[in-house]
């Protein structure tokens, strides 16, 4: 006997720790989605900045479907060439020397705090275990990253947090300067705080953390779970910052939809993860592996990097024309692909509100918290896609606008 799943089975069968829209995509191709009864919507959520060449494209397809034949999985004990190719890659393509491979972003930024702590532990002692974050930051949802994360919401009700984190105010050099000491391991930073709105750094704090971090013999970790392979325009943030980090975590871009993260760094730290010292069960997973590696090798060319920042005007054109009509943005900010359109002070909070509007118009976005619309989608959206998703967008604006 077949089922066909509705939005109510998620009610009655899996933890409610989501709220789901009531619509079930069931198939994409490209920057489109078709519904259970067929509808299509054009995707400007990207799976949250996940699937960077859209939905089922064939380079991704191809690797996963010739790797699929070979080899998924073996385990720790052994090595498998998709995991060295991919690591040699990105080791080739960045500032790093070695890379540790893992399953998601947050186990990537596990990975990065622990990294620091125990290099501070083996090179200065353990009186040198601070970190410092930022508010409003995100670094995932095990413990230690919900915890170094700038939202205490995420953390409340779970009990006593893990000692030894201070948070202070992103884009604010000398907060960060009155809490840095001989006691301080890390300093963890997205180049654009995601979660918390959009925000790019100015390059004069990052190049101010990196030279704090110098002063005091501490790591600069750089968070590109969400910035990161092609989202910001190049392959990763920091390349145009002009400032290199210690550590750098990625995942989300990285697998274009395929679960992988990676955590990236220098031969003077890696030593410091030991034998025996941390582990991922699927990380160097060789079928994630060769999904990862097909898609950093498509989006690191200038043909999609130069795009990126062809279709980032082209959001932004968009969006102010939009404004200019409706009037209900305060700002329009972000890098590359990932941008954030902050509500005007009358529509304070309801950036959420516009997402059913659209979903209703044909069209998936995002939030990134109560007051910015956020959209990143497919890196290499077709310009007819953005056009049209503009349309959509356009018209649920105007719908919010006439409840008023």
């Amino acid at each position: 006997m077949t089922h066909t799943p509705t939005r109510s089975d998620f009610d009655q069968y899996m933890v409610p720790n989501y709220s789901p829209q009531k619509t079930i995509p069931v198939r994409g191709e490209g920057s489109r989605l078709w519904d259970q009864e067929g509808r299509e919507y054009i995707d400007f959520a990207g799976g949250i900045a996940v699937n960077a060449l859209g939905h089922c494209h064939p380079v991704l397809v191809n690797a996963l479907k010739a790797q699929a034949d070979k080899l998924w999985h073996l385990s720790n004990v052994y090595t498998n060439e998709p995991a060295l190719e991919l690591a040699r890659t990105l080791v080739e393509r960045t500032f790093a020397d070695k890379v540790f491979l893992c399953s998601s972003g947050g186990e990537a930024n596990e990975a990065a705090l622990k990294l620091a702590r125990r290099w501070a532990y083996n090179t200065h002692g353990e009186h040198k275990d601070k970190i410092i974050s930022f508010r409003q930051s995100f670094h995932g949802r095990t413990f230690f990253t919900v915890s170094v994360g700038g939202q205490p919401k995420y953390a409340q009700g779970f009990g006593p947090v893990p000692g030894g984190i201070i948070h202070a105010e992103f884009n604010d050099l000398e907060a960060v300067r009155e809490l840095m000491g001989d006691d301080t391991c890390a300093v963890m930073v997205e180049p654009m705080q995601g979660e918390g709105g959009i925000l790019p750094a100015d390059p004069e704090f990052l190049q101010g953390l990196r030279a704090l971090c110098d002063e005091h013999d501490a790591l600069l970790i750089f968070d590109e779970v969400q910035t990161g392979v092609g989202r910001s325009g190049t392959l990763f943030a920091y390349m145009q910052y002009g400032v290199t980090p210690d550590i750098l975590s990625s995942a989300k871009s990285l697998g274009g939809g395929f679960p992988v993260g990676a955590m990236l760094t220098t031969d003077r730290i890696a030593p410091a993860m030991a034998i025996g010292t941390h582990g991922s069960t699927y990380g160097g997973n060789a079928l994630a592996s060769a999904v990862a590696l097909a898609a950093v090798e498509h989006i690191d060319t200038p043909e999609v990097l130069e795009g990126v920042k062809r279709r980032h005007d082209l959001f932004r054109e968009h969006l102010e024309t939009i404004n200019r009509k409706h009037g209900v943005f305060k700002e329009i900010r972000g890098m590359g692909l990932l941008i954030g359109a902050e509500m005007a002070d009358e529509y304070e909070g309801r950036a959420k509100d516009i997402l059913p509007l659209a979903i209703d118009e044909g069209l998936m976005a995002l939030v990134a918290g109560p007051n910015v619309l956020r959209m990143a989608p497919s890196l290499v959206i077709p310009e007819a896609d953005i056009a049209e998703g503009m349309a959509r967008l356009e018209r649920a604006i105007a719908r919010l606008v006439a409840s008023e």
